[in-house]
């Protein structure tokens, strides 16, 4: 018979309390990652002429270009600023993420197990 496994609360291992805690805390952040990937979060560069949105599942939602951001004789700065505000909602998208995770958590690094 193989040792090991599953003992009871005299026997060190899992008690019922710390299983029922894990599948809470599993079925919380499951809620959360529903949560997060249907937010979306806005971001502008270039003193708002570019607006980028984002969801929680890090996809583009939308971009907005004002006009009298289109310089045909200055592409290269119009391509900064999408890039610029794609980044900064991106960022926002995660940061919310992250600090949620850590609140779920409460602050246990559990990096690669979910």
């Amino acid at each position: 018979m193989a040792k090991g496994g599953f003992r009871g609360p005299m026997g060190g291992g899992m008690n019922m309390n710390m299983i029922k805690q894990a599948q809470k805390m599993q079925q919380d952040m499951l809620k959360m990652q529903e949560e997060l990937e249907v937010k979306q979060y806005e971001a502008a560069a270039g003193g708002g002429v570019v607006k980028a949105v984002v969801n929680g599942k890090h996809e583009v939602v939308s971009l907005t270009i004002d006009p009298e951001a289109v310089d045909p004789e200055d592409v290269e700065m119009l391509q900064d600023m999408v890039v610029a505000a794609v980044n900064e909602a991106m960022r926002k998208a995660e940061a919310e993420a992250s600090q949620n995770m850590s609140r779920l958590t409460g602050g246990l690094n559990l990096g690669g197990l979910f």
